[in-house]
């Protein structure tokens, strides 16, 4: 076993089966996916701690075990079409990737849409495109979704975001209102039409860029 295997490995049992990450498949996935590749190459000794990681100038990586519980939340099968909102160097798509069937990333900052590309392509993830777009407008040609992932805390999901779920589509996001330290990660889910939604547990994460707080979208 590979160092960054080990502790990777270590991520998963200490991490993630030490606190509600239960599903085989996600434990997989997170097992198997080499995260290191996804950060910068001075942080790849660092890529499996349990911390936010920096990417690029105010972007993150959301730390695994967020991420992994968000994910297990949105009970993801492989026959899914997903959204990954701000993918950002594609981990987190990469992830959706062993679990949903197509896996559409949307990514504002097109360099980092380039990085992903790259990555994913060489870490053999074929069934992942990444789109350069706003955020806050989705990507409507290739949904509506059964899952959407919104990368980041956020101070209120965009209407399009809503729109573009399926029925029976499931969103997860952490919503953290302006000055809040500590946003709560939430689950949608769209049946008969109607949207309701969830509060799942507490989750200290970066905002996530491109949501303006403006309007928003009311339940």
């Amino acid at each position: 076993m590979s160092e960054f295997a080990a502790v990777r490995h270590n991520m998963v049992e200490c991490q993630l089966r030490t606190n509600k990450v239960t599903n085989p498949r996600l434990i997989d996935a997170m097992d198997d996916i080499p995260r290191e590749r996804f950060v910068p190459k001075q942080l790849s000794g660092v890529a499996y701690i349990d911390e936010d990681l920096m990417v690029a100038p105010g972007r993150y990586l959301m730390e695994p075990l967020v991420l992994a519980r968000l994910l297990q939340a949105a009970t993801v099968s492989d026959e899914d079409v997903a959204l990954d909102v701000c993918c950002g160097t594609g981990y987190s798509s990469a992830v959706l990737g062993r679990l949903a069937g197509t896996v559409v990333g949307l990514e504002p900052d097109a360099a980092l849409a380039d990085q992903a590309s790259q990555t994913l392509s060489a870490v053999g993830a074929d069934n992942i495109i990444i789109v350069s777009g706003r955020v806050a407008e989705g990507y409507s040609r290739q949904g509506p979704y059964d899952v959407i992932l919104l990368n980041g805390g956020v101070p209120f999901v965009p209407p399009p975001l809503i729109e573009q779920l399926a029925e029976g589509g499931r969103m997860v996001a952490v919503v953290r209102g302006a000055g809040e330290a500590i946003g709560r990660a939430t689950l949608w889910i769209k049946l008969r039409g109607e949207i309701s939604h969830r509060v799942l547990f507490d989750a200290a994460v970066p905002p996530m860029p491109g949501i303006k707080t403006e309007a928003a979208f009311e339940f």
